[in-house]
């Protein structure tokens, strides 16, 4: 029994310490996104060895960022597991009807530029961020 009150009154020490993990995790994968997407431009042109092991640098740091999100999910109460795969679940339907919609007017030239993944990523991080910010709101 003393084992078990031990866990749960370092909840919220557990909860803060996997949302930092889980803030530089996110951060090192921001930055792993930028080595390839401006490193060929800015330092090393186009060595593709180079540019292959960035981005498996990229998927690797991507994977921990993975981990370390499902190990946050894990620490939260039940009320903030549902606001947060609320928000996920509404991200990722965003992102499928918006991706497709967006390379649709692309490819049907209703828009005047190429739609690119970064576009798609606003999208999701705005949906997931404003949906979090409205359940948050609506349950406290």
């Amino acid at each position: 029994m003393k084992n078990q009150k031990t866990k749960s009154s370092d909840w919220p020490g557990r909860t803060k310490e996997t949302t930092v993990s889980l803030a530089k995790w996110t951060i090192s994968w921001v930055i792993t996104v930028a080595i390839p997407a401006f490193g060929p431009t800015l330092f090393w042109g186009e060595n593709t060895l180079i540019n292959l092991l960035a981005i498996l640098l990229n998927i690797g740091v991507g994977i921990g960022m993975i981990m370390a999100n499902i190990r946050h999910l894990e620490t939260l109460d039940e009320l903030m597991k549902k606001i947060h795969l609320d928000a996920m679940g509404i991200a990722l339907g965003a992102a499928v009807v918006g991706g497709i919609a967006y390379s649709m007017l692309d490819a049907t030239n209703v828009i005047p530029f190429d739609a690119e993944i970064g576009g798609l990523v606003v999208l999701i991080s705005l949906t997931y961020i404003a949906t979090l910010f409205i359940n948050v709101r609506k349950y406290k």
